[in-house]
């Protein structure tokens, strides 16, 4: 297993951003490695980080301004070569057919809660670490 686990938390607002960081804590499951956060609040800084590599999945903001989680999801999915999976924080639950629309790997509602966001956290980290193992 590897030692860490990179995980891009997109949001304009740093409170969504620290419920993410809550509700992952430091490892979200006793089979992953811990995680490390890297905090994104704006589209360029996405795409920046994701240029540098390393990241392992990303959580994108669907409520997010001026670009939405969604848009940027569907953004990534088409332009970023080797695209880590996307845990979609969505608004209502009717919006899941929008997060199937942005190409999500999964989705889960705000504001967050803990345990259903640390399984769908988990359940995309074990899928990307045994792919690239």
């Amino acid at each position: 297993m590897q030692s860490s686990a990179t995980v891009l938390v997109y949001s304009d607002d740093a409170n969504t951003r620290a419920q993410v960081r809550l509700a992952a804590g430091r490892r979200p499951a006793s089979d992953v490695p811990p995680v490390e956060f890297v905090e994104c609040a704006t589209l360029p800084a996405v795409l920046k980080r994701l240029e540098q590599g390393g990241v392992d999945v990303c959580v994108l903001d669907g409520e997010a301004v001026p670009a939405g989680g969604m848009g940027v999801c569907r953004q990534i999915k088409d332009e970023v070569f080797r695209c880590p999976p996307v845990l979609l924080l969505i608004g209502r639950p009717q919006d899941a057919w929008l997060a199937t629309w942005s190409r999500a790997d999964a989705a889960v509602t705000l504001p967050v809660e803990p345990v259903e966001f640390a399984d769908a956290l988990a359940g995309l980290l074990r899928a990307r670490l045994s792919v690239d193992a």
